[in-house]
């Protein structure tokens, strides 16, 4: 379903309550570092103020089929004006226009994007679930996630990112590709 643009409130509506958010990225198929690229813009498009971006790390596909290729992974801290709900509508469409096929679970893919924390916001509903309920166990997440809040107290477990970080194993492996992107 195409969306339009305009069915997204990310405006720069001055009287608008702005949120800290934080979105993981993902990418293991065809020219990943391109497709966290191009997802960036499009945020930023839709009007996602991008504060930071964490350098970008290769990872082992964890779970799901084997014989997948590595992941590229970063994170985005962005400020928005939107719902938590609009923001992963929005995630979703990105997703879509850089040809996500939701085939397999835990599958390769073009694109991912996980919305993995809203503000201090708990969420739980059928559709949306902040923070996201695996990136304390994962260290794709984690890494690049305290290049940018190392400091930030994770809602429910009541840690720093980096004590979270610390408490991980060193496996599955995870490299920096990129300071910048």
């Amino acid at each position: 379903m195409e969306q339009n643009r305009s069915s997204y409130p990310l405006s720069s509506d001055s009287s608008a309550q702005y949120i800290t958010a934080y979105i993981a990225l993902g990418s293991n198929m065809g020219a990943r570092l391109e497709f966290l690229r191009s997802a960036r813009t499009e945020l930023e498009r839709w009007g996602l103020e991008i504060m930071a971006s964490s350098p970008v790390y290769c990872t082992e596909p964890v779970g799901g089929p084997p014989q997948q290729d590595d992941y590229y992974n970063a994170v985005l801290q962005v400020r928005v004006t939107c719902s938590p709900v609009e923001l992963l509508r929005l995630c979703q469409d990105v997703e879509h226009r850089a040809g996500r096929e939701r085939l397999q679970h835990w599958g390769p893919r073009t694109l991912d994007l996980d919305i993995l924390l809203y503000a201090d916001k708990i969420i739980n509903t059928s559709e949306l679930q902040v923070p996201h309920p695996r990136m304390c166990q994962r260290r794709f997440v984690l890494e690049p996630l305290a290049t940018l809040a190392p400091q930030l107290v994770h809602p429910v477990a009541g840690k720093r990112v980096a004590e979270l970080l610390q408490l991980l194993p060193e496996s599955p492996r995870v490299c920096k590709v990129a300071d910048t992107w």
